[in-house]
């Protein structure tokens, strides 16, 4: 009987603490997860996080919709190893948030090395008291 009093006071002060954490701390956690799923390739997690107009802006100031940017990132020819983001910050405006930072990202496209190092702004927006990330843009930070 302690123990089961024991587990289940734990339970409750995990899911205390997870629901009071801010609502930055949750967008970060969102973000670090979207990252994730990209470099596990997990194709329903990502698309989870994508709004249903979802575009992406290139470094070359290429657009890509939802289903191009899951074809790019789904595809076998493409390897991303795991990566971190730096400077992250998150700024809220109503139902936008601004998820910003840098990140050095190898990988190899068709088994040829790649490198980069960038800047980005996810857009987030709040609908039915979702975040989905709506725009990513990336800048090239030259070496």
């Amino acid at each position: 009987m302690k123990t089961r009093i024991a587990f289940i006071a734990a339970a409750l002060a995990m899911s205390l603490s997870a629901s009071a954490a801010t609502p930055t701390e949750q967008l970060v956690r969102q973000a670090d997860a979207w990252d994730k799923a990209i470099i596990r390739k997990d194709s329903a997690a990502i698309a989870a996080n994508m709004a249903e107009d979802f575009r992406q802006i290139s470094a070359r100031g290429d657009l890509a919709g939802k289903a191009a940017f899951l074809e790019v990132i789904m595809s076998p020819r493409l390897v991303i190893n795991p990566y971190t983001v730096e400077d992250m910050d998150v700024r809220f405006y109503g139902d936008v948030a601004l998820v910003s930072g840098s990140t050095r990202m190898t990988g190899s496209w068709d088994g040829k090395p790649f490198g980069s190092h960038y800047r980005y702004v996810d857009v987030y927006v709040r609908k039915d008291g979702q975040w989905r990330v709506a725009n990513v843009q990336i800048t090239e930070i030259k070496e």
